[in-house]
C-alpha cells in the first residue's frame, strides 16, 4: 500500500465513538422533572435507541434525529409513556448546554493522543447541536483535534458529502487519504465511503464489512490494531 492510496489522517464521530451517553447523568436530569428511572434501565435501552436512530438516518430523516433516539431510549427504559414527549423536548432544549454524551469510551482518547504524537492530522465529524467544541473544552480535549465539523454550526450533516468535504479541506488532506471512525452505519460508514473516505465501523457488525476501504472494530484495541496496519500508528 502506497502513501497515495492509504489513510494519512483520521476523523472520529463523537457520540458513542469518543464519548458514550452518560446514563447516570441522564437519570439525574430526568429526576429534576420528578420522574424516576435507573441508570441501568437506561443503559439497556441504548442499543435499540441507536438502532432507531440509524433507521431514521437511512430513511433520510435529516435534522439530526436526536429526539427519535431519546424517545426510544426512554420507552425501552419503561419511563411512563405520558411523560416521554415532555421529557424529550426538555432534554433537547437543554442538550446544547448540558450535553449528555460525555462518558469517555475506554481507550479512544488515548488513540487520539497517540495519533497526534505521530504527527497525524485528527478531526471530529459529528451530527451535534452546535456546541461540540465547547463540550470538548469541558472534557479537556479541545487541543487534541485539528478540526471540528459540528453539523449544528455548519448547517450540513452526515451522511451528506458536504460535511466530509469540509473536513478534508480543513485538514488539508485529500478525502481518499482520510479514515473516518464512527458507530453509525448510515451516518458514519456509508457517509464516509460515499465521500471517498475510508471508514471504520466502531462496534459494528463484521458480517457487513463488504467494502475494501472499510474495517469493523469492536473496541479501542481493535481500532488501534487497524491503525497500525494502515501505518498510522
Amino acid at each position: 500500500m502506497t502513501p497515495q492510496d492509504r489513510p494519512l489522517a483520521v476523523t472520529f464521530d463523537f457520540g458513542q465513538t469518543l464519548a458514550d451517553l452518560d446514563v447516570e447523568m441522564l437519570a439525574r436530569r430526568i429526576a429534576e422533572k420528578e420522574v424516576s428511572v435507573a441508570g441501568a434501565a437506561l443503559e439497556r435501552g441504548v442499543a435499540p435507541a441507536w438502532a432507531a436512530y440509524n433507521q431514521a438516518v437511512l430513511a433520510g430523516l435529516g435534522g439530526h434525529p436526536w429526539k427519535i433516539l431519546m424517545r426510544r431510549l426512554l420507552s425501552e427504559a419503561e419511563v411512563d409513556e405520558g411523560a416521554i414527549e415532555g421529557l424529550v423536548d426538555w432534554l433537547w432544549s437543554e442538550q446544547p448546554h448540558k450535553n449528555l454524551w460525555r462518558r469517555p469510551v475506554p481507550g479512544m482518547i488515548e488513540i487520539v493522543l497517540d495519533l497526534r504524537r505521530a504527527g497525524i492530522p485528527v478531526g471530529v465529524v459529528s451530527n451535534s447541536e452546535g456546541r461540540l467544541a465547547e463540550l470538548a473544552a469541558e472534557l479537556g480535549w479541545l487541543d487534541h483535534f485539528d478540526a471540528f465539523a459540528d453539523s449544528g454550526k455548519l448547517g450540513m450533516e452526515k451522511p451528506g458529502r458536504g460535511i466530509f468535504d469540509w473536513t478534508a479541506a480543513r485538514l488539508n488532506v485529500p478525502a481518499q487519504n482520510i479514515v473516518h471512525v464512527g458507530d453509525s452505519l448510515a451516518a458514519d460508514v456509508e457517509g464516509a465511503l460515499g465521500a471517498g473516505f475510508w471508514a471504520v465501523w466502531f462496534r459494528g457488525d463484521r458480517s457487513r464489512a463488504v467494502d475494501p476501504r472499510m474495517a469493523v472494530c469492536a473496541d479501542a484495541d481493535e481500532l488501534r490494531a487497524a491503525l497500525v496496519r494502515w501505518k498510522l500508528l
